[in-house]
């Protein structure tokens, strides 16, 4: 019997957690080498991988005539929009002699795929697994009628599996002061990810387009070491290269607000999939004391993150995002009965109108097992009640409340309101 259904049949059957106090390593639950994770022999499920061969082979038809035109053509294959483009000019990346303010890195995502691009380097894959995590695949980009071999990369492992991604195969984001020519010299948020970081910590080493009115942060500049200590300076998107070297002129503020959000919810998701298959092994099939109480403390965090309840607030005023990457975004949205979203944006004081992430719908968190996306959901209905109403979601006026509950209903699969 798989792990997964293990869990859940410990969840839905309410088996008795075994007594005793066996002490378990509080990071066993990161062994990708253990038999319940098996991460490096099992066969991924991801989407990249699903058409890695058609890729290899030729069969999706990508543009080969320059660099540009075949990330356009495979952006466009793997249904993730160009309007995502971010860029970062700090060092931080497997492809750092090609990165500089002179140089940036790209990168582009969708709900369950992000692809980074350096002009003259490799194109990079992070490609999310929903059991396993993120997949990571290089390859170069073809010449004169090659084709491309996409290795799956253990050496982003180095970064992508540490304390920054909960010690699973997650997102990186990384803030940094960067030298002058992308070096880092301090960093910020290590060990973090999600929208509750202050806009004020991040975008360290990135390029920042439509943030003119969000006040201090660390975008958009480099710094350089002196006897008083780091003097930075202004670095204007587009000063040190040619915006015609990437698909578009942005590095837009709403993409990086959207990217921290997913980058978040997957490191917490996949790490309670890594928790979820450790403990069941752990136990034989059943759940230990301790580890029935780091599970309820999972789903709190869960819950906690899916509702917004810690988000970082937008500065006073709010702001724009560009029409064309919202247009983008939007395209995807699945609607309720009463033409409500989860991917409707508000951009005044939050991210968004209906504060229950959209990423509910994807993979990742649909294969949590039955058991737990159970305990999820009474977690979700006291949090969403009218009455009584839960303290810890006061930022949720009622009205918010019953347009989510709504939604998720009609939307979302197993909700059992």
């Amino acid at each position: 019997m798989s792990s997964s259904r293990l869990v859940s049949l410990a969840f839905v059957l309410g088996l008795s957690p075994v007594s005793g106090n066996e002490a378990a390593n509080p990071l066993a639950f990161a062994d990708l080498a253990a038999p319940e994770h098996d991460y490096w022999n099992r066969t991924p499920k991801d989407p990249f991988t699903r058409i890695k061969d058609d890729l290899e082979q030729g069969r999706l038809n990508l543009d080969e005539s320059s660099e540009q035109g075949y990330l356009v053509s495979l952006l466009k294959a793997l249904k993730i929009p160009v309007e995502t483009q971010m860029l970062v000019y700090s060092t931080t990346s497997l492809q750092l002699s090609l990165i500089s303010p002179r140089s940036p890195r790209a990168l582009y995502f969708n709900d369950d795929i992000y692809l980074g691009y350096v002009p003259g380097g490799k194109i990079e894959i992070v490609s999310i697994d929903p059991e396993l995590g993120a997949i990571f695949y290089i390859f170069d980009i073809p010449k004169a009628g090659t084709r491309p071999v996409a290795e799956r990369s253990r050496r982003c492992m180095n970064c992508h599996s540490d304390e920054d991604t909960r010690e699973v195969p997650g997102i990186v984001i990384k803030s940094v002061i960067p030298g002058p020519t992308g070096g880092s010299l301090e960093s910020y948020r290590r060990g973090l990810s999600g929208h509750e970081i202050p806009l004020s910590d991040r975008f360290g080493g990135w390029h920042v387009t439509g943030a003119e009115e969000i006040g201090p942060h660390w975008g958009n500049l480099t710094g350089r070491f002196t006897p008083q200590g780091i003097v930075t300076t202004p670095l204007p998107p587009g000063e040190r290269f040619d915006w015609s070297i990437f698909p578009v002129a942005t590095s837009d503020l709403l993409a990086h607000l959207l990217h921290e959000h997913q980058a978040g919810f997957v490191n917490r998701v996949v790490e309670s999939h890594y928790r979820l298959r450790t403990a069941l092994a752990r136990g034989k099939g059943k759940l230990l004391e301790t580890d029935r109480a780091d599970m309820e403390r999972q789903v709190e965090e869960l819950v906690r993150y899916l509702l917004f309840a810690d988000e970082a607030p937008l500065p006073k005023g709010g702001m724009v995002g560009d029409p064309a990457l919202k247009e983008a975004f939007l395209a995807d949205r699945r609607a309720a009965a009463s033409g409500e979203s989860l991917r409707d944006f508000d951009l005044k004081t939050h991210l968004f109108r209906n504060r229950c992430s959209y990423m509910i719908h994807t993979p990742l968190f649909q294969a949590l097992p039955e058991g737990f996306r159970r305990r999820l959901y009474q977690r979700m209905d006291r949090a969403l009640a009218a009455s009584p109403a839960d303290r810890d979601y006061a930022h949720l006026p009622p009205d918010e409340k019953a347009r989510i509950r709504a939604i998720l209903k009609e939307t979302v699969p197993g909700v059992p309101w």
